[in-house]
């Protein structure tokens, strides 16, 4: 028998068709999980095996398993019960009420899987019989009939989020606007009221990562106010973006070219920024470089 490896996390997602299993595998991957999906039961023991080898560089992996895997998905109750003993083990069913499943596989216009040359209800039933054993030894059963995904999502991050997870995780990235808005911007502020350090002749040539120009770029007036304002006014975003489930998000800040006063102004409110709770900052510069 192989060593349990303690920090190392298996999860095996299963359960019915339309229940939101896809929902879930995102979910999951946006906490950092290195997901599997439509596995073969047969391929978890080597999965496992391969997590073992490579240890901290996947400590959480998880198996998405159903029954499109045919014949093969009659192996997965034995599988998983062998696997019990060797690894940190978790299996997550999704369920939802007949109505609902019915309802789902109506708005996508496809067919249950099972089905076959009959309707959706009898693919449901065939499918509760070849789920029922997997789903009485389930570590957790998530009912979705109410859920809609975005509660699903959430529900999914508060049940397997770690400690040190962050909730959203936002790039600033300073710009100029000569050189075009980012593609990817989620909000945009513009610091072109603030005096620009391009007409001094010593900071012509520095950028905004030089104390020289931050210092005179901060220490303009109105550059304080607008910082802790912007700062304030973007908590209840990273709030509501978290309670939406939108994990992402880049604020970008701009200036005429890109180099001083957007770069300093970045710098200052990813440092505020960084301070919130559940909120992860990275900065960028896309055109500090350019003359």
């Amino acid at each position: 028998m192989k060593p349990v490896i303690e920090q190392q996390e298996m999860l095996i997602v299963t359960g019915m068709s339309g229940a939101g299993r896809s929902t879930v595998g995102n979910a999951l991957e946006d906490l950092g999980w290195y997901v599997v999906d439509n596995l073969p039961p047969q391929m978890l023991l080597p999965l496992v095996d391969l997590a073992h080898r490579v240890g901290d560089s996947l400590p959480r992996v998880a198996a998405i398993i159903d029954v499109r895997g045919g014949k093969h998905f009659s192996d997965a109750q034995e599988a998983i019960q062998s696997l019990r003993g060797s690894t940190s083990l978790r299996v997550l069913f999704l369920d939802a009420e007949d109505a609902a499943l019915v309802r789902r596989f109506e708005q996508v216009r496809r067919p249950h899987p099972l089905q076959e040359e009959g309707t959706p209800l009898d693919g449901i039933a065939a499918e509760r019989r070849r789920m029922a054993e997997i789903r009485a030894s389930s570590d957790i059963i998530i009912d979705t009939s109410d859920l809609n995904i975005h509660q699903l999502a959430t529900t999914i991050i508060e049940k397997f989020s770690a400690e040190n997870d962050a909730g959203l995780r936002i790039t600033i990235e300073s710009f100029g606007f000569k050189y075009g808005l980012p593609a990817d911007a989620d909000m945009v502020a513009d610091c072109r009221f603030l005096p620009n350090p391009f007409w001094m002749p010593e900071l012509k040539a520095l950028d905004g990562l030089d104390e020289r120009v931050r210092a005179y770029v901060v220490g303009a007036t109105g550059a304080q106010e607008f910082i802790a304002d912007y700062a304030r006014a973007l908590e209840p975003v990273f709030a509501g973006y978290q309670r939406e489930n939108k994990r992402h998000a880049t604020i970008a800040i701009g200036c005429t070219g890109g180099k001083h006063r957007s770069v300093a102004i970045a710098e200052e409110l990813s440092a505020i920024l960084s301070g919130l709770p559940g909120v992860a900052v990275s900065i960028k510069h896309r055109d500090r470089g350019r003359e």
